[in-house]
């Protein structure tokens, strides 16, 4: 059977390109291409494809919210990440959004369609270097969640772009939320550890061992 994909990547040049080494395997349709997180989402819709292969930096609806949303409409669906973000944050943030795997641009020909094919058969794939940050990610120490309770997931994350000396406007993009959420979330930050501003959060996170520069 063929897999059938949708791209999506908000430069034109690199989706033909990429459409090219796609349907160059014979196991592989390209159904559809998409310029923005929004689109995608009324593309697949229309498509029913059997993976999302995008990008994160899209226009309109960015990456890491088309993949949440899409995995809240098609459970089953395989996400897989094509992109040049390296960071922690958007590595994980894409895989708590449902992504399925995860490579850097620069990845080759074959990389691309074998990990196609491993994430529409089921399987999870990551690039070279960043399965190797999953697995360390995986099995090293947790005692960060101790050094600061009480805070939620989205909290910590937050917290950390922040130690990591990231704007306001910045950690939203990353996290694919407004910027008024992202400062609710400071907010609660500040109060849960009982701090008077941001730079006081930012040395209690950094003595917890978040957010190095």
């Amino acid at each position: 059977m063929t897999v059938r994909v949708v791209i999506a990547d908000d430069h034109p040049m690199y989706r033909y390109g990429l459409r090219s080494v796609l349907d160059a395997s014979p196991e592989v349709e390209v159904v559809g291409e998409a310029a923005d997180g929004a689109e995608l989402l009324a593309l697949v819709a229309r498509t029913a494809p059997d993976v999302v292969l995008t990008d994160l930096s899209m226009p309109r609806l960015p990456g890491i919210a088309a993949i949440d949303e899409l995995a809240r409409r098609r459970p089953g669906l395989g996400v897989l990440v094509l992109t040049m973000h390296e960071d922690d944050a958007s590595l994980f943030g894409a895989l708590r959004a449902g992504a399925r795997g995860y490579l850097l641009k620069g990845a080759d020909h074959e990389e691309i369609v074998r990990a196609v094919l491993a994430v529409a058969g089921g399987d999870a794939v990551y690039g070279g270097a960043v399965a190797r940050r999953v697995v360390d990610a995986l099995t090293r120490p947790a005692p960060r969640a101790q050094a600061l309770p009480g805070l939620t997931g989205r909290e910590r994350e937050v917290l950390e772009l922040l130690a990591a000396g990231l704007p306001t406007g910045q950690i939203a993009r990353r996290l694919a939320l407004s910027d008024k959420t992202v400062r609710n979330h400071v907010s609660a930050v500040l109060t849960k550890l009982q701090v008077p501003d941001r730079a006081a959060a930012v040395a209690r996170a950094r003595d917890a061992g978040l957010g190095r520069p």
